[in-house]
């Protein structure tokens, strides 16, 4: 009979159909004891003598995007510096070394003071924080490397 056939397609296409669903919600649960310690669990504790903090997890939110920023939190992405580069024509030494100690101290500030959103902490094993650079900061101290790189190379220009 040619039903066997067409309900095993059926089948086959059901099966397929169920896989290619989004990922649901997850949850974890956050576990913090008398003592201050963080612990993470998949499922609630029967017993346990501190506080428990569920939280849902949406796996659908924590997806890369790969098109032109703009930089963090909608704040500015980092301008052109160089407009005149790479040999900004007719520059004394001294105003290429001025110009090289600005893009040193700009990276310089980027790196000790990132903007708001810039840094997340996120926890480890054992208890404690680590710092967790966002995609943005790194493509902002990037830029800021190759400012200073730039900004050498005016320099040694300069100086010949």
């Amino acid at each position: 009979m040619r039903i066997a056939p067409l309900l095993r397609s059926i089948a086959v296409a059901a099966a397929c159909a169920a896989g290619s669903f989004p990922a649901t919600a997850q949850t974890l649960y956050k576990l913090i004891d008398k003592d201050g310690k963080v612990t993470y669990a998949e499922s609630p504790p029967k017993y346990f003598d501190g506080k428990v903090i569920r939280i849902d997890i949406d796996p659908n939110a924590n997806r890369a995007s790969l098109g032109k920023s703009s930089g963090a939190h909608g704040q500015e992405p980092v301008r052109e510096r160089h407009e005149e580069t790479p040999a900004r024509k007719g520059q004394t030494a001294q105003q290429a070394q001025e110009h090289l100690d600005g893009a040193r101290e700009e990276l310089a500030e980027a790196r000790e003071h990132p903007r708001e959103g810039e840094i997340q902490r996120m926890g480890i094993v054992g208890g404690g924080t680590r710092p967790v650079p966002s995609a943005a900061y790194l493509q902002r101290i990037s830029e800021l490397e190759q400012a200073v790189k730039e900004a050498e190379d005016e320099v040694r220009n300069a100086q010949k």
